[in-house]
């Protein structure tokens, strides 16, 4: 007997019937993902703005971004729409002679600064992309005035603001980040942004959620 005939049956016979097995089992269940799960995902019910009151000689407002490449009506007019907040924000902390300190990206410089909350000379001004903390002396110049609490407004919401604040939290200071003086793009980066920082596991505690109108000094 031929070593590939077995009973009468063949090796190709054997492995035709095993195909024809195999095609009808039912494919096994593949685990959804959240890309599957897009469209199906409720948004949870939104935080709620809190008001805060800051000790100015501990509290410093950090000015994320404010310049025209990041800040104008073609490219970000949502941030365009914060700036009568900012001016508010950056109003308060002046008269209270609070430390103020301006970011930007790239090659851009003091002079880019939107000019309704423009720096006024003396104010501290780092460059860096995301979190202003990495590539500058930032964590630095709030500790040598003893800031204990940032205020944060800025754009981009989902970028700058987002990583900052979180990184202000795990260095160790309290953040306020007011909602209407932040912006993205599209109002979906300021929801992924605002959720986070309300929410993510130990930078949550030291982050409160407001507005301008809401924080007392």
């Amino acid at each position: 007997m031929a070593p590939e005939r077995v009973f009468g049956i063949t090796a190709a016979m054997l492995l035709a019937a095993l195909a024809s097995f195999l095609a009808v089992l039912p494919e096994p269940a593949r685990a959804q993902n959240i890309i599957d799960e897009w469209a199906s995902v409720k948004a949870p019910p939104a935080p709620e703005p809190k008001a805060v009151t800051v000790d100015a000689k501990t509290t410093a407002l950090l000015m994320l971004d404010f310049i025209n490449p990041s800040c104008n009506e073609q490219r970000n007019p949502r941030c365009v729409a914060t700036l009568p907040a900012a001016k508010k924000l950056l109003d308060a902390a002046r008269a209270n002679s609070m430390l103020v300190v301006y970011t930007a990206w790239g090659k851009n410089t003091a002079k880019d600064t939107r000019p309704e909350v423009a720096p006024n000379g003396s104010e501290p001004f780092v460059v860096s992309f995301l979190n202003k903390y990495i590539g500058t002396d930032l964590e630095k110049i709030l500790k040598d005035k003893g800031i204990q609490t940032v205020i944060i407004a800025g754009t981009f919401a989902h970028g700058a603001v987002l990583m900052t604040a979180s990184d202000s939290a795990l260095r160790g200071f309290k953040v306020v980040v007011p909602v209407d003086a932040m912006s993205s793009p599209t109002p979906y980066g300021e929801k992924v942004a605002a959720w986070e920082l309300a929410n993510g596991p130990i930078i949550a505690p030291n982050i409160a959620l407001t507005t301008s109108d809401m924080i007392k000094y």
